[in-house]
């Protein structure tokens, strides 16, 4: 029953993520957090940073990583097999039409339309994944540490635009040398 279930949560993510692996974060959370309780917030916020800092997309990743949690390695299978089948068809079939019917001006409208969505999805993903690292999963403090390191991520990649890697590993080490001197933040 467990297979099913992720087979078909993984396949409705799957189905409906438009704009790429991280258009779907809010998707994944809704069903893997919300719906099954299969991870908690700070878990899923954990399986994100995991997914992002691993090779391949976010989304497999993601769902790989739910299904080894929920039902060992064939329910990596299952999950993964579930998020990546529609994609396969609705790109198949996508491409066919696009070929056929991409002058069209319902098309490029139906496509500029999707644009401000996957924005709107990859933002609330973010807003709500930044909000929980800076007050914690039902915590009332505030994390100053937290956002002290964010700012700062998020200035010197506005402004300079280094490698990303060097970014986070400089923010992790940062963490590492900070937080065991506050207790946490």
């Amino acid at each position: 029953m467990i297979y099913l279930e992720l087979l078909l949560s993984f396949f409705q993510i799957g189905l409906l993520s438009f704009g790429g692996g991280m258009a779907a974060l809010p998707l994944i959370s809704q069903q893997v957090v919300d719906k099954h309780g299969w991870l908690t917030m700070g878990e899923f916020t954990d399986l994100i940073t995991i997914s992002e800092m691993t090779p391949g997309p976010i989304g497999i990743n993601s769902s790989t990583f739910v299904g080894i949690r929920v039902a060992g390695i064939p329910g990596a299978v299952v999950a993964m097999i579930g998020y990546v089948a529609p994609a396969c068809v609705l790109v198949s079939v996508l491409a066919k039409l696009y070929e056929k019917y991409r002058d069209m001006t319902y098309i490029q409208g139906t496509l500029r339309g999707l644009r401000p969505a996957i924005v709107a999805l990859i933002a609330a993903a973010g807003v709500n994944i930044l909000l929980l690292a800076l007050t914690g999963e039902g915590e009332a403090s505030f994390n100053f540490i937290g956002l002290g390191i964010f700012a700062a991520a998020f200035l010197v990649l506005r402004r300079w635009k280094p490698n990303p890697i060097y970014v986070m590993l400089l923010c992790g080490l940062l963490g590492g040398i900070l937080y065991p001197f506050t207790g946490g933040g």
